[in-house]
């Protein structure tokens, strides 16, 4: 992936788990769905267009392309309509049952202080969504992270 040093965030993290489990956590909705979305039209497959939703969130959808998989090692998307936005995660075994799981979004885009929000909320987004596979692959323990990080009772008027 190219990219501009100026418009990305970035999140990583060590799960304690071989990488064909972690990878296939992320591509499969039945396990993504314990700590990040909570559906998904269907697996991810490159090439296709998947909906993800959020129920916790009035049922926020967003569709994101494939735009390539590489078993145990990449997964590249397209997240919504705006094909600069790309989401990259890099899966490298580092040997023992342990991988390094880094996520990358590409596309920030706007003025400096938008993009500087925006930079903030992604990495924070794909933090909780770190932490939450981590808790959930290794303790077997759903977070809520993602559900819990803007709480129905603090945004109804």
């Amino acid at each position: 992936m190219n990219i501009d040093n100026t418009s990305y965030a970035e999140a990583a993290m060590l799960i304690r788990k071989p990488i064909s489990e972690v990878f296939e956590a992320f591509i499969n909705p039945e396990i993504t769905t314990k700590f990040w979305f909570t559906k998904a039209s269907e697996k991810l497959q490159e090439g296709k267009s998947i909906d993800w939703v959020w129920e916790m969130y009035g049922n926020h959808t967003v569709t994101v392309k494939v735009l390539s998989i590489k078993a145990n090692e990449a997964i590249v998307i397209q997240w919504g309509d705006d094909e600069k936005a790309i989401a990259e995660w890099e899966f490298n075994d580092l040997g023992d049952s342990k991988t390094f799981v880094t996520i990358t979004y590409n596309g920030i885009q706007g003025k400096q202080d938008e993009m500087c929000a925006q930079i903030r909320d992604v990495t924070e987004g794909f933090t909780l969504v770190l932490a939450g596979l981590k808790a959930y692959l290794e303790h077997n323990i759903q977070l809520n992270l993602v559900a819990d990080r803007f709480p129905v009772e603090l945004t109804e008027d």
